[in-house]
């Protein structure tokens, strides 16, 4: 209550306590999140989408966390989607009204011609956001699977999902800015779901992004590093590899772990569906 009167070290030790409370109501839903990644990872085998719907900062976490996903595990712009309520707009400046309609989110969905092979999540800090409830309820009404993410527990989008993920964080030091620590658990859960869904499909090798897109010369030496991390070879030797596997770091790690050229590495993988471990298994099988 005196958070007016408090020195900058007391503001930021004050926000630093109750970001504690974030991490212990993250760990009480791992077994939602847990749910969560399966559901996902099921739905990318089938060549299904993920779409994170959400308004206001709820929705711009969704439209980051499915922003990101392209660069980090090489995977195409529409596979994991953000949308946001008001739209592109509305990532830098509120739009009246739209967290509150009961159709634009179900229009959106049209656009992105949602099909019951998709997924849906969505976000709501207080899970009764009208955008979202109505968007999930299209979305069940399809047959699409649906979980949602909100820090109330029996929240009204929850009983809409098959998937209820409700980290209670509790009051925030600034009263109903639910951009602290609400945004940030629902920060962590959308991390949690989209990295462990991309580790099922085959995204991942060991600990390493072996899908990353190599755009730039940072991300070039980051590939190299992670064929060298993955093969324990040198950099000449990485890069002689890159170059045969025109650039792709799984090619790469394949090529040298099964001993073959990159054609039948390439076959490999692909009848292992793009698994580097599954594919060296089946080889030496």
């Amino acid at each position: 209550m005196n958070l007016d009167s408090m020195s900058s070290m007391e503001i930021a030790m004050a926000a630093n306590k109750e970001d504690e409370n974030v991490i212990r109501a993250v760990r009480t839903v791992i077994p939602q999140i847990a749910d969560a990644i399966d559901m996902a990872a099921e739905t990318l085998r089938r060549q299904g989408r993920l779409i994170y719907i959400g308004a206001g900062t709820s929705g711009r976490l969704g439209v980051l966390d499915a922003s990101e996903c392209p660069p980090t595990f090489g995977v195409p712009e529409e596979l994991v989607t953000g949308i946001i309520a008001g739209g592109r707009e509305a990532l830098f400046h509120a739009v009246e009204g739209a967290e509150d309609s009961k159709v634009l989110a179900e229009e959106e969905l049209k656009k992105q011609k949602l099909t019951s092979g998709d997924m849906v999540i969505g976000l709501s800090a207080s899970g009764r956001t009208p955008y979202v409830l109505y968007g999930l309820k299209y979305a069940s009404g399809i047959g699409c699977k649906t979980a949602a993410i909100a820090c109330n527990k029996d929240s009204m989008i929850g009983k809409e999902a098959d998937i209820a993920i409700e980290p209670v964080t509790g009051p925030e030091i600034l009263t109903g800015s639910t951009r602290l620590k609400a945004g940030t658990a629902q920060k962590m859960i959308l991390n949690m779901i989209s990295t462990g869904s991309m580790v099922k499909i085959g995204k991942v090798y060991e600990n390493l992004m072996v899908d990353l897109q190599n755009t730039n010369e940072k991300l070039t030496v980051r590939t190299e590093n992670i064929v060298m991390s993955a093969i324990s070879s040198d950099r000449e030797t990485a890069r002689r590899l890159l170059k045969e596997a025109g650039g792709n770091a799984k090619l790469a790690i394949t090529m040298f772990l099964s001993d073959k050229p990159a054609n039948e590495a390439r076959d490999i993988l692909k009848s292992a569906h793009g698994s580097i471990r599954k594919a060296i298994k089946e080889n030496k099988e």
